[in-house]
């Protein structure tokens, strides 16, 4: 028997009747041989975390755009806690935890640049139905690997898709909209309780808000600080929770679920939409608005072939139109790198 074997009968063990054991899995799009020391769920993780788009998520904006201070999160701090978070309820709730953690540290792969407003550019100039979502299948499925692709199991990709609320429902009562497994609902959960730990924690410490500006019952409710918010919302969800017709219903007590919704409008309204980074995002959107434009009229393509291979990604123009193929670079790029990239097509440069 192999390692891996053996900890499959593990599992089988060990996970409950409302969690997914690996053997479980309905596979990859392209079958392979299985690893004779990992699960397939663990495979998952381990190609999510060398792959380059994961790399990339340390210089992408979570909220704060080039923050000064070395503490405030990014993209990839982010998807560190919203595993965490989900790992523990999964835990607790005897679900697949080696799953449950491949879904959250791919859940961003194909965020744009400068958060949500590069999202929100790239519905405006490329399509209406553009979403970091989808694009983090296009990225799973395609992009990496030089056009290989990561080859991921149906639960981890089914996860990643579905694990985006926007400003809807935290729960929806719509199951076409919660992924297949609990685990991957789980990630939907954590991720919010994330964002609004962490968004929050973030605002108070660059002075956009102060504390006394909090919602009181946010306060009362979810407790004064992060590691007290971050409990009560995690307990809420494990003890509230209940098996319902052969499946884990997640839920959240009306008390708390309000709270983190006044929290989270309180966020938009306060942070999120605040004149300063708000007129950040102004700016950002330009940046990426005249890059698309360039690479778009890029004639002879020179310069774009180069940028794709600065940063590893294939030529898709080949098996996609002109506009998929900047969009998927576009999506792609760092805030950092779009910010150099930009002026050295764009500003002047000494001819001594």
């Amino acid at each position: 028997m192999t390692s891996r074997e053996e900890f499959e009968k593990r599992e089988e063990n060990f996970i409950s009747a409302y969690g997914l054991p690996s053997t479980h899995s309905r596979g990859r799009v392209t079958p392979e041989e299985p690893c004779p020391v990992r699960t397939e769920f663990q495979r998952d993780r381990e190609r999510i975390v060398y792959c380059n788009a994961f790399r990339r998520l340390k210089h992408k904006t979570q909220v704060f755009l080039s923050p000064l201070g070395e503490h405030y999160r990014t993209r990839l701090t982010h998807t560190l806690e919203v595993a965490q978070i989900a790992r523990t309820v999964a835990r607790a709730m005897r679900l697949n935890e080696d799953l449950t953690e491949a879904i959250a540290l791919g859940h961003d792969l194909g965020h744009t640049p400068f958060g949500h407003s590069g999202e929100t550019v790239l519905k405006e100039i490329y399509s209406g139905n553009f979403s970091h979502p989808i694009q983090s299948l296009r990225v799973i499925d395609i992009l990496e690997k030089n056009g290989e692709g990561l080859n991921l199991t149906h639960e981890v990709r089914d996860g990643i898709l579905k694990h985006s609320k926007g400003y809807g429902n935290i729960l929806p009562k719509d199951k076409n909209e919660m992924a297949c497994t609990a685990e991957g609902q789980v990630v939907r959960v954590a991720d919010i309780m994330a964002y609004l730990n962490h968004d929050l924690d973030d605002a108070i410490r660059s002075g956009v808000i102060c504390e006394a500006d909090i919602p009181e019952n946010c306060v009362k409710t979810l407790g004064a600080s992060h590691p007290e918010r971050a409990t009560t919302m995690v307990k809420d969800l494990i003890y509230t929770s209940t098996p319902q017709n052969g499946e884990m219903k997640l839920e959240i007590t009306e008390k708390v679920h309000q709270a983190m919704d006044e929290l989270r409008s309180f966020l938009y309204h306060n942070v999120y939409r605040s004149p300063r980074v708000h007129n950040e995002f102004i700016k950002s959107k330009k940046i990426l608005r005249e890059l698309y434009t360039f690479f778009l009229d890029d004639e002879n393509n020179t310069i774009f072939a180069r940028e794709l291979d600065a940063l590893e990604m294939p030529d898709m123009n080949t098996s996609s139109s002109r506009e998929r193929s900047v969009c998927d670079f576009i999506a792609s790029i760092t805030d950092r790198y779009a910010l150099e990239l930009y002026e050295r097509l764009f500003f002047p440069s000494s001819l001594v």
